[in-house]
Order: C-alpha cells, then sequence, then structure tokens
C-alpha cells in the first residue's frame, strides 16, 4: 500500500495585511493626531519579526518603546540607528524572498535623511518605499508562510 506522505510547509501565522499606503498613512495620522502613524509604524516592526525572524536571527525593537522611551533617553539618535536597521532588514528579506523592489538601509539615508533637503518631500518618497516594501513581503509571506 502507498500512502502519500507531504512534508510539511511553514504556513503563515495569520494572514498579514497588505494595504499600507502614503496618503492613508499622511492623512489618517493627521486626523489622528499621530496616533495613526504609531500604529501603523507599529505594524511594520512587528510584521518584519513574523516575516523574517526564523531566518535571520534578529527581532526588531517595537516602534512605541522606541518612540516612547528610548529615542528621548538618546535624544533622538536611537531612532535613526533603528531605522537603518528596519530598513536594512527589511531589504535582506526582500532579496531572501526573491521579490524585484530596491529598498535598505541606503533607501533609509537617500530618501529619509539627504531627500528631506529636497523641499523636505524626500521623508514620504522613503515612507511610500517603506510600505510597498512591507506589502510585498507581507503579501509573499500570506502565500508562503
Amino acid at each position: 500500500m502507498e500512502t502519500n506522505v507531504q512534508t510539511p510547509v511553514a504556513a503563515p501565522v495569520a494572514q498579514l495585511k497588505t494595504n499600507k499606503g502614503l496618503l492613508k498613512y499622511i492623512l489618517l495620522s493627521i486626523i489622528t493626531l499621530g496616533i495613526y502613524g504609531l500604529v501603523v509604524m507599529s505594524a511594520v516592526s512587528s510584521e518584519i519579526n513574523i516575516t523574517a525572524s526564523r531566518y535571520d536571527g534578529k527581532k526588531t525593537m517595537h516602534f512605541c518603546l522606541l518612540t516612547f522611551l528610548i529615542s528621548p533617553i538618546t535624544l533622538g539618535i536611537a531612532s535613526i540607528v533603528w531605522y537603518h536597521k528596519i530598513s536594512a532588514r527589511i531589504g535582506n528579506e526582500l532579496a531572501r524572498r526573491g521579490i524585484d523592489y530596491k529598498f535598505g538601509a541606503g533607501s533609509f539615508w537617500g530618501w529619509n535623511v539627504l531627500g528631506s533637503l529636497l523641499f523636505g518631500v524626500g521623508p514620504f518618497i522613503y515612507a511610500h518605499k517603506l510600505f510597498k516594501a512591507t506589502n510585498l513581503i507581507n503579501a509573499d509571506y500570506n502565500i508562503k508562510g
């Protein structure tokens, strides 16, 4: 007798949201006096831990912990380090999953830091790229785990 034995596939823990967008982020952050922005960035920090920790062995600090405790103590330096690290980690996860989208620590330094000199639009471009990269990783995770 033959039995069909299949090896288990890494199933997703849960379906992650893939609807982050810049316009929604800006408008709802204004309406909620910044609370929506905290929720979205908290989701980004949690979701990269769900999608990547099993493979890279790292854990990204939760955004609220950074914003309310660590960043004020370090006079904002921790925020710069956090954004650099999460951008690099998202870029590495895009590459590991074979997703053809360019994003990484260079995106943070180029758009968010230097791009702020371009009439202040650089940080918005960075946020758009961050949300798109996160949406792509989450969509891939929802399918493949």
